[in-house]
């Protein structure tokens, strides 16, 4: 298979599978705990996202950490190499078993908990020796699988109004695992134990939509946690077989939906609009959708916002952290003009914004809005005004409140706020707003800003 096609489609397999299981057992768009948002560091290796744990992630008020593939995998230097696991070691490129506990355990004391990306439905695309040296070919993977482990139709998907088709069939090429097998299951649970025992909170489930709802839950129920943190990669497409609200019964679901019309909203429309978003747009219920503004997928296939569209991606992901609907990833990457390539340095991160790491999360702007987001959660949206046009801003009860102007030219105008009288810092550029003993403050923010304030931050 070409090596382009090959890359375009294991960017839609991991654009398809994340969801999230409460201690209850049943579903929720927050990770358990009080902090819902997760750093996706993508292509970092295990050594650098502990470091980053430690010295900016805990300190900051992220909840998680959301780690790429730690399977041995594929060799080669494109990223999706990491989405074509050989075996279930803990020997990919970016760090070995000690390195991957390590970064666990250090998170974990900087207050982080750890979520691995896992692919699950299918192993390789080809034959050779993989990144921790073992030996392979498509259809068998000495110690762990062989052809009997495979599902019986060896050709690529091809038809997505077909279920059997979507979900017996192989992604791009790459060998279909039988997850109706009990041996499958087992194997694949056994892995994912193995991380649980290494200390990691949840999962990942790369492709989740190309394997049946009731296979996953058969594998979650095997877990020696089985409420581990589970979010699925299921894409939305109307019309199609399989649909997203399959999977919410094992965990939480990625809403892409929230993402594509982020994107149409900020290039195109009016941020007025957003005023009902998420189930007003009739997307999944807030506590079973995860969202962002963009993932390692679709930020190449163009598909949503990417760290390329400057001032609208920053606004969107203040917007997303701001707007209490489903829980909310950051994505992290690193600057590409080949959709293929691979992170740099190998993955290893000396500094953020050097050698290509964009660190989205931790742009000020982004990253002032995580504690925002931490003191305002429960608060349901209030005063919310807008021009109709590219300007809006709303409370959260008496925790906070958010102005975002859209528009090509400077906002000034008082604003009703439900917040107590007092002195904020505006978390956005850290100057001072001064709220009066009506609920109002009047500011004048320019053209593609914001403004935030909230509670726990009453000075700059």
């Amino acid at each position: 298979m070409a090596k382009r096609t090959l890359a375009a489609a294991l960017a839609l397999v991991a654009g398809t599978a994340a969801a999230v299981i409460a201690p209850t057992g049943t579903a929720q768009a927050s990770p358990p705990g009080t902090k819902d948002v997760t750093a996706v560091l993508f292509e970092w290796n295990f050594a650098s996202v502990g470091k980053e744990c430690t010295d900016r992630l805990g300190p900051a008020g992220y909840g998680y950490v959301q780690v790429s593939p730690p399977a041995e995998h594929i060799q080669g230097s494109q990223w999706w190499t990491s989405y074509q696991p050989v075996s279930y070691r803990i020997a990919g490129r970016l760090g070995d078993r000690t390195a991957f506990r390590n970064m666990v355990n250090t998170c974990h004391a900087a207050g982080v908990k750890v979520v691995a990306d896992t692919v699950i439905n299918h192993m390789s695309a080809g034959s050779g020796t993989g990144t921790g040296g073992s030996s392979y070919t498509k259809y068998a993977y000495p110690g762990l699988y062989s052809s009997f482990d495979f599902d019986n139709c060896t050709s690529s998907i091809s038809d997505y109004g077909n279920r059997a088709n979507v979900q017996n069939c192989e992604l791009v090429g790459l060998a279909d695992l039988d997850t109706g097998e009990d041996y499958v299951r087992g194997a694949i649970a056994g892995y994912m134990n193995d991380l649980l025992s290494l200390g990691v909170d949840g999962f990942r489930i790369d492709a989740a939509k190309h394997m049946p709802a009731a296979d996953l839950a058969n594998i979650k129920s095997r877990l020696s946690n089985p409420s581990a943190y589970w979010k699925q990669e299921a894409i939305f497409g109307s019309g199609e077989a399989v649909q997203p609200t399959e999977y919410t019964g094992t965990g939480d679901v990625q809403e892409f939906r929230y993402a594509y019309d982020l994107k149409r909203v900020f290039n195109n429309e009016n941020l007025a609009y957003l005023k009902n978003y998420g189930e007003g747009w009739g997307y999944m219920s807030s506590g079973v959708s995860g969202v962002f503004v963009d993932n390692h997928d679709t930020e190449r296939n163009g598909s949503t916002l990417s760290y390329k569209d400057n001032a609208n991606y920053t606004l969107a992901n203040v917007f997303m952290l701001a707007y209490p609907y489903g829980a909310p990833d950051i994505n992290s990457g690193y600057e590409f003009s080949s959709t293929d390539a691979g992170p740099p340095n190998g993955g290893t991160v000396n500094a953020c914004w050097q050698n290509g790491w964009k660190c989205q999360h931790a742009w000020p702007e982004i990253q002032s809005m995580v504690a925002f987001r931490n003191n305002t959660r429960g608060q349901s949206v209030t005063n919310w005004w807008d021009n109709g046009n590219d300007a809006i801003a709303f409370g959260r009860g008496s925790k906070g409140f958010v102005a975002i102007n859209h528009e090509s030219s400077s906002l000034s105008r008082t604003y009703q706020t439900s917040m107590a009288a007092g002195t904020y810092c505006n978390v956005q550029n850290n100057t001072t707003v001064t709220v009066n003993g009506s609920g109002q403050f009047t500011a004048t923010l320019g053209a593609n800003t914001a403004l935030a304030i909230h509670s726990a931050r009453t000075g700059c």
